[in-house]
């Protein structure tokens, strides 16, 4: 039953390499935007790096599993948000009511960062490899809007070896392209002040064609564009509880537009639970926790609602976070969403 059910996970990777989505799918993408958007590299006023691991559609062989990593930080000497009303003292809670209501923008800066990201469904591999790299204005008192790119590369093997045929000479397999290296180029922008957040990205612009082998048959395959849109806004439920609803819609042509609605409830500065729903595809239970001043840790469960909650369990996420060189000591920042 299972060598059916990789049999079938190979043939949809092939497909979606070749016409559907091709970059790996996050549910915790809500506290790391990061990776969808260059345009929040030096966002933070501390280096942000996190490190996660994503088992989808578990029960299923062959099914994706996607690994990364992310840092970025803003450059210059200069901490942000300087005024003494804009930053709370070492140790206060910066998810207040009160500490939102003195809060200013943060003067224009550059920021920049670097993304490693390997995603392997069944046979086939992705590794991407991005720096990037942002500007920061300063619009009004309290508002600040940053246009980011991110460059990098794309290698994307084929392991033949995990290949099921009925005949393991298959003269198919002599035109295999086992890898390929392709240049990556993602844009965006980031719009954002105490309480609101909104953004756009595209990844994957450059054209790029993808093909398996070299018969001019089958070889038609090709990159295609991921598109982005975000916005969400902080609600305070009192001084020390906020709710943050958010809306991500995703379109990569040719599959349908993807539509996903966010909750997160915090708690202070120490913990938060949150819940998402996918329309037509899943909902997810996520939770974190502030472990210390240095260390954060996220986890999300997905409840896989489309025809694959047959075979599968669902869907795992699991982020480590590490707010490097965090001088003003909070524990969790306003800008972990």
């Amino acid at each position: 039953m299972k060598k059916k059910y990789y049999i079938f996970i190979f043939i949809i990777g092939i497909s979606l390499s070749a016409f559907g989505q091709q970059k790996p799918q996050y549910t915790q993408y809500i506290f790391n935007n990061y990776l969808l958007n260059p345009a929040l590299s030096g966002i933070e006023n501390y280096t942000d790096f996190k490190a996660g691991y994503r088992k989808q559609w578990s029960g299923i062989d062959g099914a994706p599993q996607t690994t990364f990593a992310s840092a970025h930080w803003s450059l210059g000497s200069d901490y942000l948000w300087k005024n003494p009303l804009s930053m709370p003292e070492k140790g206060d809670d910066p998810m207040s009511d009160n500490y939102m209501q003195n809060y200013t923008a943060s003067p224009a800066h550059h920021g920049m960062g670097a993304t490693v990201v390997l995603d392997k469904a069944g046979p086939i591999s992705r590794l991407d490899a991005n720096l990037t790299y942002a500007y920061h204005l300063q619009l009004s008192g309290t508002l600040n809007l940053s246009v980011g790119a991110a460059v990098g590369i794309t290698r994307i093997g084929l392991n033949v070896n995990e290949l099921t045929l009925e005949n393991p000479n298959d003269p198919a397999l002599n035109n295999t392209i086992t890898s390929q290296v392709k240049p990556d180029l993602s844009m965006g922008v980031w719009l954002y002040g105490a309480r609101f957040f909104a953004g756009a990205s595209v990844q994957q612009i450059l054209p790029q064609k993808l093909a398996f082998t070299s018969d001019p048959n089958y070889n038609s395959g090709k990159e295609v564009p991921h598109a982005f849109l975000t916005a969400g806004y902080k609600l305070f439920i009192d001084e020390e509880i906020s709710a943050i609803p958010s809306v991500m819609i995703k379109y990569v042509s040719p599959t349908p537009v993807s539509v996903d609605a966010n909750l997160k409830v915090a708690f202070k500065d120490r913990f938060w639970i949150g819940g998402s729903y996918r329309y037509n595809d899943s909902y997810s239970a996520m939770a974190g926790l502030n472990i210390s001043k240095l260390i954060n840790l996220t986890y999300s469960y997905d409840f896989t609602t489309s025809q694959l909650n047959k075979v599968s369990y669902g869907s795992h996420e699991i982020v480590l976070g590490l707010q490097l060189n965090n001088v003003y000591q909070v524990m969790s920042t306003m800008r972990m969403w």
